[in-house]
């Protein structure tokens, strides 16, 4: 029981270190309104900007300005609807908020939400401050909280792992931590880190429908977006082939026209279209062109029957929503745009950043091999399987990061001969804390939180007082194949500091005892007051 009174009092700040963005992706109602409560909560106190007060913002749009300016606000006493002392609360390990004085706005500054009573303090009875002075967590008394929980039997024969001080990339334990196992789809950190390297944080992917002015042909064009979609209720924050059809309809109708022959060009990518697994209801054929990832029902993540060519779905769709238009077309085919060809309409993809976190939150094996895809583009490679991994690893070597070992088969971590150490994990963690690199941030804002989004949502919420007391605290990228089970985020420890961490464990017989194994670890990481 000392885990969970020390877990539960930390949710608010380990929430604000690396706040995630809630919002992206639609919520299914079988969710908790526990959860949906608390985590408006800590979505909120997210914007009190642990990480970002110290890297600043990372995208052109100003972002993570604003969530800066929303820190300093909520520094200042009181309230903007409130006089007097203000109230405290832990935001980023530092110390305590608020102060005595007016009610703390000033000319010109952000103006101060209104003050209110903690939400959180209830979960662990007293809201409480990082212990000043305390040292990072390590030697023997780190070492005595994990070894037991992995060495676990329901983690199999072989399992490495590693604990660093985010703050200062100092390893705080380890036991195998160069030992290279397969790491399952904790691959797509690295994939992540990859694409953002290459990319930045504020690349955006384009679809466009093009008139050859030859052959008066209407070519819809991939760019290779896998977030493209044609659902009417997704058309906002993503890229709509609706909007596409209705922009591409209404230049035609300009020029006259309101019958014509439509081809698609699938091109942008090389290489086998097909995943060495095979035909897999976790990914659909690898394609520049798609709508909804291909998927055959109404899901949004997670398993699902796949169309068998993604592309020439996308097109016969996209023909579909033209007549709806008004321009009639012919059943489509492949095609291949030539430079002559004008654009005539273009939809475009969120920035990279908002894809990075969709892939890492719902654990997106579509969005992860399009990024590798894209990675290979942007390093010169051919945008396949092959050049993506290779593109991932030659991205990951100029970043300075711990390759030995590491041996990369494709983005998404589904080919079992995918190979990582605990150590380079860890560091590719480190990395995206990194102040000098404030693109890479959406690595940590995109990990699922434990009990509340993707593929934590349904963890660590057993209400029996064990892994459930690090509910909101536990950050990481789940990893699950036949076999394997892998783990790897970040934590705020009882004396608030900031790990990272890494557990990989192969041989696994049962998965759910084995992730209920890692999720008992990562808890007890969070409740060690172990400085």
């Amino acid at each position: 029981m000392r885990v969970a009174s020390a877990v539960r009092p930390r949710l608010a700040r380990a929430a604000a270190v690396v706040g995630p963005q809630l919002a992206r992706v639609p919520r299914t109602p079988a969710a908790r309104t526990w959860q949906y409560a608390a985590g408006a909560a800590t979505a909120g106190l997210a914007l009190a900007a642990g990480v970002v007060t110290v890297a600043g913002p990372w995208d052109a749009t100003g972002q993570r300005t604003a969530e800066r300016e929303r820190a300093v606000a909520l520094e200042r006493p009181g309230g903007a609807d409130h006089g007097g002392t203000g109230g405290s609360g832990d935001s980023d390990g530092s110390g305590d908020l608020g102060g005595s004085g007016g009610s703390g706005t000033e000319a010109g500054a952000p103006r101060p939400a209104p003050s209110a009573p903690s939400v959180l303090a209830g979960l662990g009875g007293t809201t409480d401050t990082v212990s000043a002075g305390k040292t990072p967590p390590g030697g023997q008394a780190l070492a005595d909280v994990l070894e037991p929980l992995l060495g676990a039997p329901a983690l199999g024969g072989t399992r490495t792992a590693a604990v660093v001080d985010m703050s200062t990339g100092k390893r705080l334990y380890g036991t195998g931590t160069g030992k290279a196992l397969t790491p399952a789809s904790t691959t797509k950190i690295a994939t992540a880190v990859a694409a953002l390297s290459a990319l930045g944080a504020d690349h955006r992917l384009t679809t466009r429908a093009a008139l050859e002015a030859d052959t008066g042909e209407l070519i819809l064009v991939g760019g290779g977006d896998p977030t493209l979609t044609a659902r009417p209720e997704f058309g906002g924050d993503w890229a709509s082939l609706r909007v596409l059809a209705d922009d591409t309809a209404a230049a035609l109708k300009k020029r006259g026209i309101d019958k014509i022959i439509l081809s698609y060009d699938n091109t942008l990518f090389a290489g086998p279209a097909l995943h060495p697994v095979g035909v897999n209801e976790n990914l659909a054929p690898v394609s520049a062109l798609s709508a909804d990832e291909g998927r055959t029902d109404k899901s949004v993540s997670g398993p699902a029957t796949r169309v068998g060519d993604p592309a020439a779905a996308a097109a016969r769709t996209f023909a579909d929503l033209l007549k709806k238009a008004g321009i009639r077309t012919t059943a489509p085919g492949p095609s291949k745009a030539t430079s002559r060809a004008e654009t005539l309409a273009t939809v475009t993809s969120p920035p990279l950043s908002a894809l990075v976190e969709r892939m890492l939150t719902n654990s997106d094996n579509d969005i992860a091999e399009a990024l590798a895809r894209q990675t290979a583009l942007a390093s010169g490679r051919p945008a396949s399987f092959d050049g993506g991994a290779k593109a991932i690893a030659a991205q990951l070597t100029r970043l300075g990061l711990p390759m030995s070992g590491a041996s990369f088969h494709d983005g998404s971590g589904l080919d079992r001969n995918d190979r990582l150490t605990a150590n380079l994990l860890t560091a590719l963690l480190v990395k995206a804390a990194d102040p000098a690199r404030p693109g890479l941030r959406p690595v940590l804002t995109g990990l699922p939180v434990a009990g509340f989004t993707g593929t934590l949502a349904t963890r660590y919420t057993d209400g029996g007082g064990g892994a459930d007391s690090a509910a909101g605290v536990v950050r990481a990228k789940t990893g699950t194949l036949t076999g394997v089970n892998t783990l790897a985020g970040t934590v705020v420890d009882a004396d608030g500091h900031l790990l990272a961490f890494a557990f990989l464990a192969s041989g696994t017989t049962d998965p759910l005892q084995a992730q209920a194994a890692l999720d008992r670890t990562a808890t007890a990481l969070a409740g060690c007051g172990c400085g």
